[in-house]
């Protein structure tokens, strides 16, 4: 499991309107150093706010950067560009120590350049193939990027499932797989994730 606690979430200025609710929740009405899991978080305010959190954790690198790749690779099938797998497999070495902060950041800009030109597509056809594709792109990217990428990550797979209208049972894939995780960790066996969306839609 993973804790935090109040007084350092409020360090990194959380929105009002979650704060407000964590406090609710919690029956405080303001910030201590009690130790406070991720999964209180998790119950009281939702995934997102949860993930948003992992900034509050010490030590938390590796495991928010493997969480924004399994994101990523949830919804990287939604993609036929090989940038988009090949960022994800780099982000996987470098967790691995085997890959450098260089391939990483080349990877990322590549990732970026295939949902740029996504975009463009989608733009053109007004495709949600091109969409989700894009989306995906964009998870990849942003497992690439800081350690804090598991939010962005998140947002950018439920933007790909929101363009196949698959959101609402990814967004619930994604939550329990969040809470698996947190559950094992540190000394669990790292849960498995599966694709989050299952057809593939974007194009040749």
């Amino acid at each position: 499991m993973l804790y935090t606690t109040l007084e350092k979430i409020r360090a990194h200025d959380p929105c009002e309107g979650g704060w407000r609710k964590l406090l609710k929740a919690l029956g405080k009405t303001k910030p201590d150093n009690a130790r406070l899991s991720l999964a209180t978080i998790l119950e009281s305010n939702g995934l997102d706010d949860a993930l948003w959190c992992l900034r509050a954790v010490d030590n938390v690198d590796w495991f928010a950067r493997r969480l924004a790749l399994d994101f990523a690779r949830s919804v990287e099938h939604l993609s036929t560009d090989p940038r988009v797998k090949a960022c994800n497999d780099v982000v996987e070495r470098f967790l691995k120590k085997k890959a450098t902060k260089e391939e990483l950041d080349a990877a990322r800009a590549a990732a970026v350049a295939a949902g740029d030109a996504a975009g463009d597509a989608a733009g053109a056809a007004g495709d949600a193939a091109w969409a989700a594709a894009r989306a995906a792109a964009v998870a990849a990217a942003w497992a690439a990027g800081t350690a804090w990428a598991a939010a962005r990550a998140i947002a950018a797979a439920g933007d790909a499932a929101w363009a196949t209208d698959a959101w609402a049972a990814a967004w619930a894939a994604q939550t329990k797989h969040f809470l698996a995780c947190l559950r094992g960790w540190p000394k669990g066996k790292w849960p498995a994730m599966k694709a989050t969306v299952t057809t593939k839609l974007a194009a040749e």
